[in-house]
């Protein structure tokens, strides 16, 4: 453009020296000087009346040089020498010379032309320096393609009128002769001054009429040509012509740079409504999913059950709920934020906005802070859940055995302190106050081995009120209870020995058989009191080792079963012997009651007193029953061996493909010699592998379900548990949407800033290059070498220090000491590029106002498309100028908004 400008005066000079031998020859031609006088002179008023004058006779108002001085300040906009006021020929000369120096100064040679013609008043010598200036000051500045004036002023025609029929400008004279071609170049412009489609290549009079009626009444163009005289002309004169045609070039051009400054203003706001729209939709987005992470995360925070073990395995099911069908569609939300934060960003460097700023408390970290919160929470949640199952499950097991020793002891300690209270010794015979000592004496053995008893019923309830068992009062005051009585028992022993010691000096005799029954079926008693609870105790195990034990230790008490027969049929022998001596030697019935112990032998003694045989035939009766216990315990642990092997072999697919995704998710872009579309294209595949393995995290989950309900927690099978698998398949999932969303910005950022493909292969292999940790990020010192290495030059003293540091202030605003690739690639790429800046945008609305420092609503409606035209009222402020207009708007501070800081 330069180049274009250094030669005009080259140009101009070979241009009028055609023209001037071309046209020489029409001004002998008396009906071209005609139109030239009349169009020339109009020409000259419509400059002169800015001045307030006017020519009457262009040949004789010109001889004095003062309106041919005047006439050039006016065109040129600049000073002229000052004229000389005298009337004598020489001041007139003078004047004229000034005028024709400052036109030649102009860069215009004038041949032939010299001030005495004109002071003669030389019509020819008069119309040739008018043409000359019609030349210089209105049609030298056209130019369309670089052509010249003329052919410059030509094409504009025939570009202006060629979708209009019966028009086709090829020339200044008969192309114009139908008056049409001027009518086309008003309704092309302004298409609401005249009809067009009324008018007829017939009627050229009243063409020409209606074209200069209307550009003299809507544009202000004076009426330069008589439509008589062209009509009737065989060849209208061309510099007339072309002296009209470019005052609708001028009138027009205004036209042509609001149509641009209004195409610049739509396109900046349009960018600027998209951009606002990405925020409104981050806003939204982010304040749902936050106000969602609120809701949810005190429920997952809250550790309180009903203390129940149906009611913790509904709330399991109810996490289980979550997990399914609750938290994925958050996690989609989260990354369709964090894809719609990063494009907006994007978009915004691009558009060289400043970086958007969300509202307190909604920027993406806090997003990610709140999701980290509450992924904390459920993990801790899930593991209290199944430490709670597992408590409770004690508790239920530790609340059955409670019960049962309770009823065990309740049954022997029944009657006790009343007979502890009877008086039936007092009148007895010796051997039956011996006896009764003695039966007495088996009592407190009898006693002490149910101490043992009382205390773990004891240590029980002390148990179950530490792990909060939700029916602890009624345990404790049944606790209670038994050891109150336990210490009446022992109050009440205590006394009724010391009277039977005060009654031994009258009693002697005893029954050395009756005695030694009563010690050995006490023990024996007790030993099958103590194999019945074990042969009817519950148990919990998880693994076939541990019910193998149990099975084990239940083959050894089998083994003692022998022993234990020869003692049962050792002391029915005693009872035996003293039924036989009782029989032989003719006893009374009484004689064969054991006066030392309450237990009996067999059926055949009183009803109350057949504890060892029964007992013993009880104990005999329990062993199958707990045989078969023992194998449907060891055939359910077997079953849920199975459950652990059928998690395991999924979980160890699972895992293994989940960590080589991962591995190739974070490979990508680290290849330089694939393209981004390449890129993409493997991160879309990934993304369509990871739907189709879908089904088998599912069925991984349906086997952890059966897992879970059957309460196994623990798998030696498999590295892998569900929540690994779950983390796993989360980070892959977010890492696949991360590099997808970082790649399309890439693209856009290419796309938008004209990047070739070599350009960003040569970034992307530098950044790879530095990026030794391959984190996708730059420490500061690697930045520097990778900037050096692409040719930026960084000098090593103390100003390329603070160079440097005032691009870091750039690619790394938030002062972590770290470069993402889109910072480096935004970097690298925004130096060459154009962007719009806001002394742009307010140049465009100055064009639009006409030079004025405000606009109206009436010209924003009128140049923009309506959205666009309220947007702006909306948002400008009013102007506050002195010289305003009622309701004039300030459209400086609303450019500068656009590019300064952000209402949202």
């Amino acid at each position: 453009m330069d180049n274009y400008y250094n030669n005009q005066d080259y140009g101009y000079e070979q241009q009028y020296d055609q023209e001037e031998e071309w046209e020489r020859e029409g001004l002998l031609d008396p009906a071209w000087e005609k139109q030239q006088r009349k169009t020339f002179t109009a020409w000259c008023n419509s400059h002169l009346r800015k001045a307030g004058t006017q020519l009457e006779n262009i040949e004789e108002d010109l001889r004095n040089g003062l309106k041919l001085m005047l006439l050039l300040e006016v065109i040129s906009g600049e000073q002229l020498p000052k004229p000389d006021r005298g009337k004598m020929r020489f001041h007139k000369i003078a004047n004229v010379n000034k005028a024709l120096d400052f036109i030649e100064s102009k860069g215009v040679k004038l041949v032939s032309i010299g001030a005495e013609e004109i002071v003669d008043g030389n019509a020819k010598m008069t119309l040739g320096m008018i043409w000359t200036i019609i030349l210089r000051f209105a049609i030298q500045d056209i130019s369309v393609e670089e052509l010249s004036a003329k052919e410059g002023l030509l094409l504009w025609c025939q570009r202006k009128t060629a979708p209009y029929k019966n028009v086709n400008v090829q020339n200044f004279h008969l192309s114009f002769k139908d008056g049409l071609a001027f009518c086309a170049l008003i309704h092309r412009h302004r298409p609401e001054l005249l009809e067009y489609h009324k008018l007829s290549k017939d009627n050229p009079l009243e063409n020409l009429n209606t074209a200069f009626d209307v550009a003299e009444k809507h544009l202000d163009i004076p009426r330069m040509l008589d439509a008589e005289d062209i009509v009737n002309s065989a060849k209208p004169d061309e510099r007339s012509i072309m002296a009209y045609v470019s005052s609708y070039y001028h009138a027009f051009s205004g036209a042509q740079q609001a149509e641009t400054a209004a195409n610049r203003i739509c396109k900046v706001l349009k960018v600027n409504q998209e951009n606002e729209r990405l925020m409104e939709e981050y806003e939204r987005m982010a304040s749902d999913l936050l106000e969602w992470i609120k809701r949810t995360t005190p429920w997952l925070e809250d550790r309180t059950t009903d203390n129940t073990l149906p009611g913790t395995q509904k709330k399991l099911e109810e996490f289980r709920e979550y997990r399914r069908k609750h938290k994925p569609p958050k996690l989609e939300e989260k990354a369709r934020l964090e894809t719609t934060f990063n494009t907006l960003q994007t978009r915004l460097r691009l558009s060289n906005r400043p970086a958007y700023l969300p509202t307190e408390g909604k920027m993406v970290s806090d997003i990610a802070s709140a999701w980290k919160g509450l992924e904390h929470a459920e993990k801790g949640f899930e593991e209290w859940l199944l430490s709670e199952l597992q408590r409770l499950e004690r508790l239920d097991h530790l609340a059955q055995k409670f019960k049962h020793k309770c009823d065990i002891h309740e049954e022997w300690s029944y009657g006790k302190e009343e007979m502890l209270q009877s008086q039936d010794f007092k009148g007895c015979k010796l051997n039956e106050l011996k006896a009764l000592r003695k039966k007495h004496e088996a009592f407190e053995s009898d006693l002490a081995a149910h101490q043992d008893r009382v205390e773990q019923i004891a240590a029980i309830a002390q148990e179950l009120n530490a792990l909060e068992y939700h029916d602890s009062p009624a345990v404790n005051l049944r606790c209670q209870s038994i050891c109150d009585q336990w210490d009446t028992l022992g109050t009440l022993t205590q006394k009724r020995r010391t009277a039977l010691d005060e009654a031994e000096r009258l009693l002697e005799r005893i029954d050395q058989l009756h005695l030694e029954f009563a010690k050995r079926a006490a023990p024996f008693n007790n030993w099958m009191d103590g194999a019945k609870e074990d042969l009817v105790d519950m148990f919990i195990v998880h693994t076939t080792e541990e019910i193998q034990g149990l099975i084990d230790a239940h083959e050894q008490f089998k083994q003692t079963l022998g022993e234990a027969d020869k003692e049962f049929n050792s002391i029915i022998s005693l009872v035996t012997e003293v039924e036989r001596i009782a029989q032989q030697f003719n006893l009374e019935a009484s004689a064969t009651e054991n006066p030392y112990t309450t237990l009996a032998a067999h059926e055949g003694q009183t009803v109350s007193q057949w504890d060892i045989m029964s007992k013993w035939s009880e104990v005999k009766q329990l062993v199958p029953g707990r045989d078969k216990t023992l194998q449907q315990e060891m055939l359910r642990q077997q079953n849920n061996d199975r459950l652990r092997r059928q998690f395991a072999q999924k979980a160890n697919v699972i895992g293994p493909w989940i960590e080589k995704h991962l591995d190739a998710v974070a490979s990508v872009g680290i290849n330089t010699k694939e393209s981004l579309e390449q890129q993409m294209q493997k991160l879309k595949q990934y993304e369509q592998n990871v739907l189709a393995f879908t089904p088998n995290m599912e069925e991984v989950e349906h086997y952890n379900q059966d897992v879970q309900e059957s309460m196994i927690f623990d798998n030696k099978h498999t590295q892998y548990t569900m929540e690994t698998l779950r983390v796993g398949w989360e980070q892959l999932v977010t890492s696949i949407a991360r590099n997808i969303n970082e790649v399309e910005n890439q693209i856009l950022t290419r796309d938008s800033k004209g990047i070739s493909q070599e350009q960003m292969e040569e970034f992307r292999k530098s950044f790879n290059h530095f990026d030794k940790n391959r984190s996708r990020k730059l420490e500061r010192k690697e930045f520097r070498a990778c900037l050096v290495s692409l040719g930026y030059n960084i000098r090593d003293d103390k100003q390329g220090e603070v160079d440097f540091d005032r691009i870091m202030s750039t690619v790394d605003p938030n002062h972590t000491g770290r470069v993402t690739f889109d910072a480096f690639l935004d970097f690298m790429t925004r130096e060459t590029t154009d962007t719009d800046t806001a002394e742009q945008v307010m140049q465009s609305f100055k064009i639009l106002a006409g030079d004025k420092p405000y606009i109206t609503a009436e010209i924003l409606r009128r140049e923009l498309p309506p959205d666009q035209a309220e947007y702006c009222i909306e948002r400008m402020a009013p102007y506050s100028g002195r010289d305003a207009d009622p309701g004039s708007l300030d459209y400086t501070s609303f450019s500068t908004a656009l590019y300064g800081e952000s209402d949202l």
